[in-house]
This record gives C-alpha cells, sequence and structure tokens, in this order.
C-alpha cells in the first residue's frame, strides 16, 4: 500500500557553497520506515537550490561555484537591485539548477551513484536558515 511522509528540515549556511544534506535526508526516511519509493526533495527559497553531484572531491564545488559565478556575475547591470548585489545573481543561478529533486528509495535507502550526494546550494551572502521540504511516497513500515 502506497503511503507517505513529510517534514521540513532547516538548513543553517554561512556563505555561498554546498550544504551536504545527504546523511540528514537518510536519517528522516530511517525513521519514518521508508521501504521503496520516490523522495521529492524541494527547497523553498528563490536564492537557493539542490543538486545532485560528486562528494569525492571538494574541487567539483569550487569549480561549479566558479562556472555559476560567470553565468550569473554580480557586477552585470540588474534592474533588480534593492536587496544587493548578491540578489539577482542568486535568482539566476537558482533558476539555472533546480529548487526541486527526485530521488529514487529503495529499501528504505536513496539509489544514489557511488561518488554522488544531495546538496543545498547556497547563492546569498551572510548567514541564512533556509527550508527545506522533503516528501516521501511509497512504502512505509
Amino acid at each position: 500500500m502506497l503511503r507517505h511522509a513529510q517534514k521540513e528540515i532547516l538548513v543553517a549556511t554561512r556563505n555561498p557553497g554546498f550544504s551536504d544534506i545527504t546523511r540528514e535526508v537518510a536519517g528522516w526516511l530511517q525513521e519514518v520506515g521508508a521501504g521503496d519509493g520516490l523522495l521529492n526533495i524541494f527547497v523553498r527559497h528563490t536564492s537557493a537550490s539542490l543538486t545532485v553531484q560528486e562528494n569525492a572531491d571538494p574541487d567539483v564545488q569550487s569549480d561549479l561555484m566558479v562556472a555559476l559565478d560567470a553565468l550569473a556575475p554580480r557586477d552585470a547591470s540588474y534592474l533588480h537591485s534593492s536587496e544587493g548585489a548578491d540578489d539577482m545573481p542568486a535568482h539566476i543561478k537558482s533558476m539555472l539548477t533546480s529548487t526541486s529533486l527526485q530521488i529514487p528509495v529503495s529499501s528504505g535507502s536513496v539509489l544514489l551513484g557511488t561518488w554522488q550526494a544531495i546538496y543545498l546550494i547556497e547563492h546569498r551572502d551572510g548567514a541564512r536558515q533556509r527550508r527545506i521540504v522533503l516528501h516521501f511516497i511509497g512504502e512505509l513500515a
């Protein structure tokens, strides 16, 4: 029988960059007794995003941040600038990446590749509390 479970988690960030949330997501799936199903993860912000990316070499994350900065530079002449020089580039980066992920779950474990992890990507400067909704649909114990 298909059932669902949902939870909102808070992730504290300090500056632009990647925050690995894989362990917290996996722990919640175990907590709710997830079996086989599908996990949807959604970030409730327009200046942060989610991705599944390599977790073995931190240089990958650094290079990805450089690439995103090149695609949405701070010094461009944006009309929307009332929230600071980092705001409009953050919106663009969020649009270029993703605000939601769908990940298959088998026997309560996310089916990630060997070198994959789930990341929140912060695109704004300064400390923030990001809200992420986890929603599992599938078999529950």
